[in-house]
């Protein structure tokens, strides 16, 4: 009887634990992005932008050039932004927040996990870290989606977000560097639409 208490007790514990991450996790719908929404009228949250992500993986897998496990980077990209609770969103051509953005996201990192029963946080830390590493084929497939989904609200939108920041197409092309090796189709679609935006003069030619 003792002993299936204590299994109770732990069970309980875990399931607790589990439920202040959730709630906690509530937060993030409240962090918007500088990307609008395909129809223009507001920009989306870090919750919408995750969500996003996890569909488009499932469709745009057959496009990767190396296999992948889908499961994994699904949950890759339900649990990236989570650190932007803490440490805010930096916009992908902020300079300046950039050099920040590390220190405070590793913070973020730890105590947001740090929530949940040390198995779950472990995991889900150490897959946050294989986003940030960018080596895998299920990061780099996670960091496809994560460029090519503003990109594609951007076209929908008429480039509304390049056009208030005055971005250039070279700093479009760096921030996407690496999505040639991941799937050279994608990437085709990002520079067609690119050119695209800079006819138009939504996105500046360099």
């Amino acid at each position: 009887m003792g002993e299936k208490n204590q299994d109770y007790i732990c069970e309980k514990e875990r399931l607790e634990q589990q439920i202040r991450f959730i709630v906690e996790v509530d937060k993030v719908k409240n962090i918007f992005r500088q990307t609008y929404l395909a129809d223009g009228q507001r920009k989306e949250n870090d919750a919408e932008h995750s969500w996003h992500l996890a569909l488009s993986a499932v469709l745009l897998k057959e496009h990767m050039k190396e296999d992948v496990d889908l499961m994994k980077v699904m949950i890759m990209v339900l649990i990236h932004d989570l650190v932007e609770i803490d440490a805010g969103d930096t916009y992908a051509y902020d300079a300046a927040g950039a050099v920040t953005k590390r220190e405070r996201e590793v913070k973020a990192a730890n105590r947001i996990f740090g929530l949940l029963p040390e198995d779950q946080g472990t995991y889900f830390r150490s897959l946050w870290d294989e986003f940030e590493e960018y080596e895998s084929a299920e990061a780099k497939f996670a960091h496809l989606l994560d460029n090519f989904q503003p990109l594609l609200l951007n076209d929908a939108s008429d480039g509304r977000s390049w056009t208030e920041h005055g971005v250039h197409k070279s700093q479009v092309c760096k921030r996407n560097e690496k999505i040639p090796e991941t799937s050279e189709i994608v990437w085709e679609k990002m520079l067609e639409i690119m050119d695209k935006h800079i006819e138009k003069g939504h996105l500046k030619a360099d």
